[in-house]
């Protein structure tokens, strides 16, 4: 259960009890490497396993019938204990302040997130009501608090625009050293070329963080996604994959 505080008035406060709805199961095992946004990684599928008393298949009668639906989740990893006015965007290069409601930052008075994401179906697994979904930028072990239909007509905005990340990161070259490819094989035989797409794709859009600059461009980083440990440097603007090694608890 989630306690919820909001600011009634100076004197008093209104509080609200979330039931967890469900928890995610994603490749995505650490925040490092997950995706900033929904909708960039769209080969990255991730499960939602609904909870008692929630799972029970009428609570989802018609979502069949639905392409994509809104997540609505904890930030779990993000919790502080007191809330800032402002914070510092990546997608502005780490370096600049705008106020925590303009932006989509997961460090939040009350950290909720949203996420827009494809629905690939509903089924039952050892008994257990799970949701496939893709395009997530969910870690895995994050809560789940509801589930809604994506509305075409409602949801999407012909006139919208905004000054601040008006258009979608640049995708970096990914390049493969010839160990990575053989290691890749090793590790996940029959699935090395799906798996060397969806590290190609989360790698493409630069996880390191961006208030480091050019500085990062020697130094190598490990990222996990699913059981694997990826290395990968930064040469000239280009992501170089290393070594791929089986991921082990430190």
């Amino acid at each position: 259960m989630l306690d919820h505080m909001v600011n009634k008035s100076h004197s008093e406060q209104n509080a609200f009890q979330f039931q967890t709805l469900g928890v995610v199961h994603s490749v995505y095992k650490e925040k490092f490497g997950t995706p900033r946004q929904p909708g960039l990684v769209p080969l990255a599928r991730a499960e939602i396993e609904v909870m008692p008393p929630y799972d029970v298949d009428e609570a989802f009668r018609g979502l069949e019938s639905v392409s994509h639906v809104w997540i609505v989740f904890v930030f779990h990893q993000s919790q502080r204990e007191a809330w800032r006015p402002t914070v510092r965007p990546p997608r502005l290069g780490g370096n600049r302040r705008l106020g925590v409601f303009a932006t989509r930052s997961n460090f939040r008075p009350n950290p909720i997130g949203l996420s827009l994401v494809r629905l690939h179906g509903l089924e039952r697994k050892g008994g257990r009501l799970i949701l496939t979904i893709s395009g997530a930028d969910l870690i895995e072990g994050t809560p789940v608090l509801d589930i809604k239909p994506y509305i075409p007509y409602a949801d999407r905005a012909e006139d919208a625009y905004t000054g601040i990340a008006d258009m979608a990161p640049l995708a970096l070259d990914v390049r493969f050293s010839d160990e990575a490819v053989i290691q890749l094989a090793h590790l996940v035989p029959g699935k090395a070329d799906e798996f060397r797409a969806l590290i190609q794709s989360i790698l493409s859009y630069d996880p390191r963080p961006a208030y480091q600059g050019n500085e990062s461009e020697s130094r190598q980083y490990g990222c996990r996604v699913d059981e694997l440990n990826v290395l990968w440097t930064v040469v000239d603007g280009v992501v170089q994959v290393q070594g791929i090694e089986k991921f082990h608890e430190s």
